[in-house]
């Protein structure tokens, strides 16, 4: 019985010995990727926040900005009174 014990303490020792540097392995790639991911999306926010600024900048420097006084207008503005008070056309 005590052979026995030893080889199943052993055999427990072994298995607990590999989990532990499969999960640290895997945990080691997968901070790794994640490092890769979070710096790849850091750098995109970075250049999306600089061309922002640029349009920014570039927008309020232009002094011949002038707004389109007709924005907004219909073409015709008696055209939705027409279509409200004849409904049959």
């Amino acid at each position: 019985m005590n052979n026995k014990n030893l080889v199943m303490i052993v055999v427990l020792v072994v298995v607990l010995g590999g989990a532990y540097w499969y999960g640290s392995a895997q945990y080691k790639k997968g901070v790794a990727a994640g490092k890769v991911a979070a710096q790849a999306d850091i750098e995109a926010q970075q250049k999306e926040m600089a061309a922002k600024a640029g349009d920014d900048a570039a927008k309020a420097a232009n002094p011949f900005k002038v707004a389109n006084p007709l924005e907004g207008v219909s073409s015709n503005p008696f055209e939705e009174a027409k279509n409200t008070l004849n409904p049959f056309q």
